[in-house]
């Protein structure tokens, strides 16, 4: 499923949204190597995510991959395979990454067309009524919390991985369980991809909740197992479970808005 608007009115111009719109669409295609070609282009978009994404072995261990000597080039070794040479080319390419400001980066950044795509989709949708809801200063602050929660647990879970993680999806996540709290009710206007491609209004707890229940039994089946599709789940678990305590907290308290009844057909 795929939501495309919500009947879910603003008072005011999301200034905050748009603008990490902007930011992660100047991102992608003005800071990343997204548009280069030619032999070169995987290995400098590979080593663009090592020097700038976060890699839970960093944070864990307080330092990069480039100076974690001996524990780093084990976890090297166990996510890319002996002789990788990793470790020396990161010296010569990256030897002063923040381990601390990659955290934050990395939510910026996104792998392809359709990473940026659909996470930009789901915060525009979405993130303007918490927006609304919080204000802008205070829904920033949620939304960079939102992503330090994401990458929390996903470093929880896997805290040797040396594997980057980047992308706005765990930051979005909160803004979407913020959501189902504060607007359960609201109809979102959904693809369904479904044997028929169909659009269909439905509830937003319905919408978000199917897409919870997605990321978890996605992220509960890659435990204990090698195989690793190379999507962060538990990011995403991480940073929804995040917003439903903050709008817990701050949005149940405030009077839900009516919401008029569906159009004829």
């Amino acid at each position: 499923m795929l939501p495309l608007r919500d009947a879910n009115p603003t008072r005011r111009f999301p200034v905050v949204t748009v603008a990490i719109i902007a930011v992660n669409v100047v991102a992608f295609a003005l800071w990343q190597p997204t548009f280069e070609s030619g032999k070169r282009a995987a290995i400098d978009q590979q080593t663009f995510y090592w020097c700038r994404a976060a890699i839970p072995f960093e944070a864990s261990h307080a330092t990069s991959l480039a100076q974690g000597g001996d524990p780093a080039r084990r976890a090297i070794t166990a996510a890319y395979g002996p002789n990788s040479g990793i470790q020396p080319y990161l010296q010569r390419r990256c030897p002063n990454k923040s381990w601390l400001a990659s955290i934050f980066v990395a939510m910026f950044l996104h792998a392809g067309w359709l990473h940026i795509g659909g996470n930009m989709l789901f915060l525009w949708v979405f993130g303007n009524n918490i927006e609304d809801r919080l204000g802008s200063a205070p829904f920033l602050l949620f939304y960079l919390a939102g992503g330090v929660a994401a990458f929390a647990l996903q470093l929880a879970l896997a805290p040797n991985s040396a594997i980057p993680t980047l992308g706005a999806s765990g930051a979005i996540a909160a803004v979407l369980g913020a959501y189902i709290v504060a607007y359960p009710r609201a109809r979102v206007l959904t693809l369904v991809l479904f044997f028929l491609i169909t659009l269909v209004e439905l509830p937003a707890y319905l919408v978000l909740g199917l897409w919870f229940v997605l990321q978890l039994f996605s992220g509960v089946g890659e435990l204990g197992t090698a195989v690793n599709s190379g999507v962060a789940y538990w990011a995403h678990v991480g940073g929804f479970v995040f917003g439903l305590l903050v709008g817990a907290l701050f949005l149940r308290r405030q009077p839900r808005q009516a919401f008029p009844p569906p159009p004829p057909y």
